[in-house]
């Protein structure tokens, strides 16, 4: 190995020795070194291989020989892609007759629930509700162990701002600040207040680091970053996880600055497990020890283990280099023995935690089992997720909430009747779950009105292709109907890991299927299924009523019937800006003032825009309509100039002025007007989604301090700088209601 990992070897013994283990050591910590003590080499690091059952995969499946026996042997510490007490069960039973008797974990994508689909997470952080957020979590989480399962690979929570990247569904926008408190509460969702509690998954806070920033938003591709974008918009999600209690984090695939996170010090030992104390365990992603040898920074197996465990990867999920490399690597005296004895001692104290010691089959329950994936509180959850997931993007003459007396009403598209599309990407189907049973949106509409009213179905078109025969049928049924609604699409698997696409317009035909309804002269909702922000301009120049309702779940139906007949006012807001067009990409609404900024689209000739687009998007950041209106008055401050040691209190009212109750999202945007490096135009600072009935009123406040106007300078140091700052409170980033200024003295 070259010189540079030498240094990276001294740079892991002093860390090491830097952060040794709390003073005051849990009974967990004595129990694990207990164990440890009695462990050979190649026991440790069986511990840290993790195999994918032998019969289903999410990743490329690497060969391995006599599973069953190196179970036996203690060769293996974890086991994904393993479901069902039955199957759990198999498997925990032949790691009991190991010579030690270590319980196996069980891992599994429990990404936005188990058999009961919540809406795919993009979709879930719309909604702004964390405590919504956390609720679905914990079905997924009391479903998942219910059927012998230990821990989930989530949250995800890379920050994302290109919607080519397939993942975005995976995620929680753009934002840092909204995505930090959607990480903390899935975390809390997934894990309880027990640890162990069998009801509970551990979490695990992905992909470390950045993945979400790939170039060009293809899956897997490099970043390349400064530091300060790194720990100002990338890194606080994963800080939050932490602050909530996470199990276990995940390395990303993708290299940072020339580094595979995989076998980047520098985030692991530094900042992870270092500057910000985590004590529970880090795995790699599907394969990416290995895929080290692709990135060019080792040149086998052999490095590939040196290299992750230097760095500070304790598991290695399906690469196998851990289990085949690490115990000549520390005979060779290349790794530090102290090294795998801190892995070990991590993946160990989890499962004392989860309780697997005493019982390696408390997960194992086959009559819990059937309880739980059949408990209808989850099917409830599942339904007030998806409803506040719905965002209204366009209501023309107030076309929606559609009237109970309609008469007569045309569904057409080729996704009315699908069934498995309403899942999204990454359901459970991996893991034999049956998860199929999905409200329609057909069914929806017909459990709403179909007694009252007479539906007519037409497909219409493909999602993809160039077909058109199934026009004039559409056109002759719409013109019997009274409204139409045409609910058209992505295919499920357009969006999610490996689903990087160049372009993002709703594919096929679709939008001409649209034109061809408009002409009828009917009335036309269009409701958009898809797992990123796509583009659909003719759509949205022309349809009068558009609510995006991305991939909602086993209650789509229901939630979009619910939502198209008023029955739940739509409250939700992007959390993702749309654009007009991929040229647009990457476009997003905190970004910085150039030294020719456009201000407007009157004015943008010379300046920093394009000749031949808008400097705006279609959507912006935060937008999401109502059935109802409100109206923002009386902005105050309680003062005008502020030490370091005080706070602001920003107050306003907010009223409904419109005919329904409905829900708001009032957010809170602050700018740094001068400072000693270049700030964004604006930063969501806090947030608050309120109710109020028709004609009601109600004081909103916002506490601004110095944590609030805090960012990391160019010497990494979080600081608030004194000067004058811009109050922004509005509806959206773009649609702001209220502005002042205030001065942050020295």
């Amino acid at each position: 190995m070259k010189r540079n990992n030498f240094l990276i070897l001294s740079l892991a013994i002093t860390l090491a020795a830097y952060h040794p283990l709390p003073a005051q050591e849990s009974t967990f910590d004595r129990k694990a070194d207990s164990v440890l003590r009695l462990m050979t080499l190649e026991e440790k690091a069986g511990q840290m291989n993790q195999y994918n059952d032998d019969w289903n995969a999410t990743g490329p499946m690497t060969a391995k020989s006599d599973m069953a026996g190196q179970i036996r042997d203690g060769r293996v510490g974890s086991i994904l892609n393993a479901a069902g007490t039955a199957r759990t069960r198999t498997w925990q039973e032949m790691a009991m007759q190991s010579r030690l008797r270590i319980p196996l974990l069980f891992g599994q994508d429990v990404i936005h629930g188990y058999k009961s689909t919540m809406p795919i997470p993009l979709a879930e952080s719309c909604s702004w509700d964390m405590e919504a957020i956390e609720r679905a979590a914990r079905a997924g989480a009391a479903e998942a162990s219910a059927c012998g399962i230990h821990w989930t690979f989530a949250p995800m929570v890379d920050i994302t701002r290109d919607p080519r990247w397939g993942r975005v569904m995976e995620g929680a926008g753009e934002d840092p600040l909204l995505g930090a408190r959607i990480a903390y509460a899935r975390v809390k969702g997934y894990q309880g207040d027990t640890p162990g509690a069998v009801n509970s998954l551990m979490a695990c806070a992905k992909h470390y680091a950045a993945y979400g920033a790939a170039i060009g938003g293809r899956d897997y591709n490099s970043v390349d970053m400064s530091d300060r974008m790194l720990w100002e918009v990338y890194l606080p999600p994963f800080r939050a996880t932490i602050d909530a209690g996470v199990g276990t984090f995940m390395t990303s695939f993708n290299d940072i600055n020339g580094v595979p996170s995989t076998g980047n010090p520098y985030l692991l030992r530094d900042i992870l497990k270092g500057q910000w104390g985590f004590e529970g365990f880090v795995v790699s992603d599907w394969g990416s020890v290995g895929e080290m040898i692709n990135h060019g920074t080792v040149k086998d197996g052999y490095e590939a283990a040196c290299s992750a465990i230097l760095a500070g990867c304790d598991m290695d999920m399906e690469s196998h280099d851990f289990v085949d490399y690490l115990p000549r690597l520390v005979n060779e005296g290349r790794v530090p023995v102290a090294l795998i004895d801190d892995a070990v001692r991590r993946i160990l104290k989890k499962k004392f935690e989860l309780g697997l010691f005493d019982d390696p089959f408390k997960f194992c329950d086959p009559e819990r089992e059937q309880r739980e994936i059949y408990n209808p509180e989850h099917e409830a959850a599942a339904l007030d997720m998806a409803r506040k997931s719905i965002v209204l993007l366009k209501n023309e003459n107030q076309l929606l909430p559609l009237s109970k007396e309609l008469k007569t009403i045309a569904f057409i598209g080729p996704l009315v009747k699908a069934v498995k599309e309403n899942k999204g990407f990454w359901d459970n189907e991996i893991a034999g779950v049956d998860s199929n049973f999905i409200v329609t949106q057909w069914e929806g509409l017909e459990n709403k009105v179909g007694k009252t009213a007479r539906l007519l179905y037409a497909r219409g078109c493909d999602i993809e292709g160039q077909r058109r025969d199934g026009f004039a049928e559409a056109v002759e049924v719409a013109a019997q109907a009274d409204v139409v609604i045409l609910s058209i699409g992505e295919h499920r698997a357009m969006s999610g890991e490996a689903k990087s696409t160049s372009d993002i317009s709703i594919p096929g035909v679709q939008e001409e299927l649209l034109a061809a309804l408009l002409e009828t002269g009917k009335p036309v909702v269009v409701l958009i299924n898809a797992g990123r922000p796509l583009v659909f301009n003719y759509t949205a120049d022309h349809a009068p009523a558009i609510l995006y309702t991305w991939w909602l779940g086993c209650q789509a139906g229901n939630a979009i019937a619910d939502v198209l007949f008023g029955d739940y006012n739509p409250s939700a807001k992007l959390t993702m800006t749309f654009p007009l067009s991929v040229g647009q990409i990457p476009i997003y609404y905190s970004h910085f003032n150039t030294g020719r900024p456009a201000p407007d689209d009157r004015n943008r000739f010379y300046n920093s825009s394009y000749i031949d687009l808008s400097i705006y998007p279609r959507f912006e950041f935060g937008y999401g309509l109502s059935y109802t209106t409100f109206e923002y008055s009386n902005l105050q401050l309680d003062k005008k100039q502020l030490k370091t040691d005080e706070t602001i209190t920003v107050s306003f009212t907010v009223r409904n002025s419109g005919p329904y109750d409905g829900e708001e999202i009032v957010q809170l945007y602050l700018r740094d007007l001068v400072g000693s490096i270049t700030r964004p135009v604006k930063e969501l600072r806090d947030f608050r989604k309120i109710s109020l009935k028709a004609g009601e009123s109600m004081v909103v406040q916002f506490i601004i301090d110095k944590e609030k106007l805090s960012f990391y300078n160019n010497q990494l140091q979080w600081v608030a700088e004194p000067g004058e700052f811009g109050v922004m409170i509005g509806a959206s980033s773009r649609d702001i209601r209220l502005k002042d200024t205030f001065v942050l003295l020295d």
